[in-house]
């Protein structure tokens, strides 16, 4: 803070917001099928270009790569903006939530993007490794008891604000895991239509 009672941003942690988007915005589910010569993940399936998506396909190993890239991609900036000591709370909140906003609104496919479940694991995963395993766990036993992803990211969204509340130690990551939970929910809003009206395509279901 400034005299002003201001944040003083500095050149760099812009460059970090701004790179942080960008990264965002690679979609790796169309980067991935252009490599394996399968069609692009926007034109088949639900036209999302998530691992879910791709694994449609039936290439098991693309929809592999997918999920490791745009996992990696929401870790990487966070993780980086955490060394050595945790960083400074509000440049990495800041980053948190770029680079989830650059793959929901990549700016290389005319801020088109994804749903950001991968992504959203990945950030988290930067902040909190006993809060990604909450995550993920809740998205495993409910991925597993309906055999519908989008059913388990929702619960996965629900539930993590109330891990974070107890597992994180600022409010403002708090914040920042609530901001992304809202926002899958709404990227999910036509999911939650299908599920309600039982027409929600689900892996292992006629």
């Amino acid at each position: 803070m400034n005299e002003l009672g201001f944040i003083d941003v500095n050149p760099i942690a812009v460059v970090q917001i701004i790179a942080a988007y960008l990264l965002g915005s690679i979609a790796f589910g169309i980067v991935v099928s252009r490599i394996f010569g399968l069609p692009d993940p926007r034109t088949v399936g639900s036209g999302n270009p998530g691992a879910t998506n791709v694994l449609r396909s039936g290439k098991k190993a693309a929809a592999a790569l997918t999920l490791l890239g745009d996992t990696f991609k929401g870790w990487f900036p966070v993780w980086l903006v955490m060394q050595p000591d945790g960083g400074v709370l509000w440049i990495t909140s800041a980053v948190a939530i770029a680079v989830f906003v650059g793959h929901l609104y990549p700016v290389f496919y005319k801020f088109k993007g994804g749903k950001g479940v991968a992504t959203a694991l990945g950030v988290i995963l930067a902040l909190s490794v006993p809060l990604a395993f909450a995550v993920l766990l809740t998205w495993l036993l409910v991925f597993a008891l309906s055999k519908y992803s989008s059913l388990a990211a929702l619960s996965a969204a629900v539930l993590a604000p109330v891990f974070a509340w107890y597992l994180l130690p600022y409010q403002d990551l708090e914040l920042v895991i609530a901001f992304i939970s809202l926002m899958l929910i709404w990227r999910h809003r036509s999911n939650i239509q299908k599920l309600l009206a039982g027409t929600e395509a689900g892996f292992g279901k006629k």
